[in-house]
């Protein structure tokens, strides 16, 4: 049975040419890169250029990247490096709709170490409130937080404007841009964040491989103490054959941005119109004007995800309830909690996250399968409007 794979917001294919261009790095060119022999030396200049290509993708320097093992050690190390370097400012602000890399560690600062953490909400359509994120900021505000776009909802926020607020405060911005890189154009020459995260799974590279943006300058403390690697600012042997891969990927991304704005959100919009005007009762969450070309999230009233998921996993179709990181939890998520979205709609929440490698007749297929799946859970659901009209 073949993968209908809608899930791309947690973790992506591989892209072949990125798969073709680490092959030898696993068996043959498999030298240290810190090495002062040859041998090693040849993996160390693949890494520069990774480096290079992932700074292409973001128009920054190649000297303000550096690698890591994922995005939410990209997360953790900008928000502890910031806290770190600035001992008497003891505020953070983020948003109630972060990842849980941001989110927890950031409840986990104020339980164990005494932060205050402000928590900026959004409106139903999961915006923010721009005059709130001014209030928020404060003297003692060590760094703000917050996701360039949302791995839920695919709803885009105003960065460039939000980081020009904290820079005129003089306080340090970071953003978790995992969702975003690949998907929509970004500048960091002309946006000032001072650190941005990226995960390399997000855009068909492997799992095991980041990346944290350190705009030069910034001030900077490491998470990882030990050797000199990434110019002593992250420690540990390199990931090789994740960092070239990342480079890869950051190179295909750059050259498919198009098809990312094109043939990915018309086959978005496709899947999600067909889903909208063929079942009752359900609607879109996010700001359907305003968010990544690949995301919807959509409610379908009166039935629970978990078994819609579990049904279309049955026919070979891969979705989401939410953040990969909190599929776990029996709660509605915590984005849609904080948009306010009904109960009765929020458990029914599901995210569809497509990429390039998606096709029209898989489109099709899920618009003929989903609706018949909706309708036969309604008939057994408790929570149907029938079923609570009868008193059942």
């Amino acid at each position: 049975m073949k993968t209908i794979y809608l899930d791309n917001n947690a973790t992506t294919q591989v892209d072949p040419a990125v798969f073709e261009a680490i092959k030898p790095y696993f068996s043959e060119l498999y030298g240290n890169p810190s090495s002062m022999h040859r041998f090693g030396g040849q993996v160390g200049v693949e890494i520069k250029k990774a480096r290079a290509s992932v700074a292409k993708t973001l128009n920054c320097l190649p000297e303000e990247i550096l690698f890591t093992s994922c995005g939410s050690e990209s997360d953790n190390t900008a928000i502890r490096s910031a806290l770190t370097a600035q001992p008497k400012k003891r505020h953070i602000i983020t948003t109630a709709v972060e990842h849980p890399a941001v989110l927890s560690f950031c409840k986990f600062l104020e339980k164990k170490d005494d932060y205050e953490v402000t928590y900026l909400g959004t409106d139903e359509h999961g915006r923010l409130d721009m005059d709130e994120y001014k209030a928020a900021i404060r003297p003692d505000t060590a760094i703000i937080s917050i996701m360039w776009a949302n791995n839920e909802t695919g709803n885009i926020y105003p960065i460039e404007e939000m980081a020009k607020i904290a820079k005129d405060n003089d306080v340090l911005f970071h953003t978790d841009a995992v969702q975003a890189v690949g998907k929509v154009p970004i500048d960091l020459k002309n946006v000032p964040v001072d650190m941005l995260s990226l995960s390399g799974h997000k855009l068909h590279a492997p799992k095991g491989v980041g990346a944290l943006f350190v705009r030069k300058r910034s001030p900077f403390r490491p998470f990882l103490i030990g050797g000199h690697q990434e110019g002593s600012r992250r420690a540990g042997t390199e990931n090789t054959t994740g960092i070239i891969a990342l480079g890869k990927a950051c190179e295909l991304a750059h050259k498919n941005m198009d098809t990312e704005n094109t043939k990915v959100r018309a086959l978005r919009d496709k899947l999600e119109n067909g889903l909208l005007a063929a079942i009752p009762n359900s609607i879109l969450n996010g700001d359907k004007n305003n968010r990544l070309p690949n995301t919807s999230n959509i409610s379908f009233g009166y039935v629970e995800g978990e078994a819609i998921l579990l049904m279309i996993d049955q026919v070979g179709i891969a979705a989401s309830s939410g953040s990969a990181c909190t599929s776990g939890s029996l709660e509605p998520s915590h984005v849609l909690r904080a948009m306010d979205v009904p109960f009765t709609f929020a458990h029914g929440s599901i995210r569809f996250s497509l990429s390039r490698f998606n096709t029209e007749e898989e489109i099709d297929f899920v618009l003929k399968t989903l609706p018949p799946i909706i309708e036969n859970l309604r008939k057994l659901s408790p929570f149907s409007p029938e079923k609570q009209g009868l008193g059942l």
